[in-house]
């Protein structure tokens, strides 16, 4: 989730795959729209529920959620190959500490409180406790080390949306040890090996999707988590770091990519009818709930490896050998829009589901149509998150700091 400084002759980040932060922006901004539609989906247990709801809804999510924290991970392991390679293990996991670990405690204990505080009052209207009140039950908490790396919990206490930065930077603290002490020559020519035989081969990069469709069949499926299993997550990180280690993996993902969206968006649609019928299908035993996992994870797979190579076919090919020399010129507005938001994803993270919650809290109480709520609720949410991060958390060193930003 980490972003670079600006270039100042370009607007954009020195070094960076534009086509990644474009991803990076798509799956925060659109987490506003798949939360405020689970106010109104049948199944799942959000914090504020509508009173009418539509099975649309289960689907529709059902396809945001196989590719969107996934591909967060994978290309968070992109970047953590980047920056170790230029920070070394040592400094590489002092930043990850100060970057989300800061973040994460401050939202665990300012933003995290309220959405459980208004669950509560949404499912029972004879519930009166202030939220003042509240905070020391949100806080009465226990160590479990099943729950790893969960391990701070609680009948009120929860982690919520903030799960994604606890498991990246869990992820990050494994990988700096691994990369500091691991022998990197035997690895680099293995890596070297793997490379050339995926350029050889079509569809060896599609190969991974077995594994994941084995965790998600066996391992089952965690709904708190965005449907896949925790340790899922690992793999797509270790995937985005390997993939990284060699350039002839993106030619591949660019070679491969509409075969590869062709066969998840088919995985995905035969995995679906099980979701909708079968019993508890993320830990069921059943044959019809495995099989159904086992599709989704590997449909997932095909389209994280899909849409970045879509992308980056879409991208104009720079020119070969040295560039004249330019001129600097100031950015376009496209560019200081990009660079905004490329800023802004993690505190844009942070920020949204509290604000959703809270808003969605006021909506559903609404005798209106569902599409005209779900629009009200989007925008009201959308300007309110895009509103606290520019006035609450941009303007000053020490709330840039405070979520997590640079400079």
């Amino acid at each position: 989730m980490a972003t670079r400084t600006e270039s100042p002759q370009a607007g954009l980040p020195e070094g960076r795959r534009p086509e990644l932060d474009v991803m990076r922006m798509v799956v925060v901004i659109g987490l506003v729209f798949f939360h405020s539609a689970l106010v109104f989906a049948t199944e799942g247990d959000f914090y504020v529920r509508n009173a009418e709801t539509t099975e649309v809804i289960t689907i529709i999510a059902g396809f945001g959620v196989v590719w969107a924290m996934p591909l967060l991970f994978l290309i968070s392991g992109l970047s953590a190959r980047h920056s170790l390679q230029r920070r070394g293990a040592g400094t590489f996991a002092a930043e990850r500490l100060l970057r989300l670990g800061t973040p994460l405690l401050l939202a665990t204990l300012l933003l995290n409180p309220l959405p459980q505080w208004l669950r509560l009052r949404s499912s029972d209207p004879d519930y009166d406790e202030s939220y003042v009140e509240f905070l020391p039950r949100f806080f009465d908490v226990h160590v479990e080390f099943d729950e790893l790396p969960f391990l701070v919990q609680g009948e009120h206490f929860e982690t919520g949306h903030l799960w994604f930065v606890v498991l990246l930077l869990t992820f990050s603290l494994m990988l700096a040890p691994l990369h500091r002490f691991l022998p990197h020559e035997p690895l680099r020519r293995l890596a070297d090996r793997v490379a050339a035989v995926t350029l050889r081969r079509r569809g060896v990069v599609l190969l991974p999707a077995l594994a994941f469709a084995a965790i998600c069949a066996f391992a089952g499926m965690e709904e708190d988590y965005a449907g896949w299993h925790r340790w899922s997550y690992l793999l797509f990180f270790a995937a985005g770091f390997t993939l990284a280690t060699d350039p002839r993996f993106r030619t591949v993902m660019r070679r491969d990519a509409r075969s590869a969206a062709c066969l998840g968006t088919l995985l995905f649609m035969a995995a679906a009818p099980g979701f909708t019928t079968a019993d508890d299908p993320f830990t069921a035993t059943t044959p019809l709930a495995v099989v159904s996992r086992a599709l989704f994870g590997a449909a997932g797979w095909c389209l994280v490896v899909a849409i970045p190579g879509l992308l980056d076919r879409s991208r104009r090919q720079p020119p070969q050998g040295p560039l004249p020399p330019t001129t600097p010129t100031a950015p376009t507005r496209r560019q200081r829009v990009y660079g905004y938001l490329a800023a802004a994803v993690l505190p844009l993270y942070v920020l949204h589901q509290p604000i959703v919650v809270a808003v969605a809290y006021f909506v559903v109480g609404w005798r209106a149509l569902i599409p005209v709520e779900y629009v009200v609720l989007v925008t009201i949410s959308l300007a309110l998150t895009l509103a606290a991060y520019e006035l609450l958390v941009r303007r000053t060193r020490v709330t840039r700091f405070l979520f997590g930003m640079r400079g």
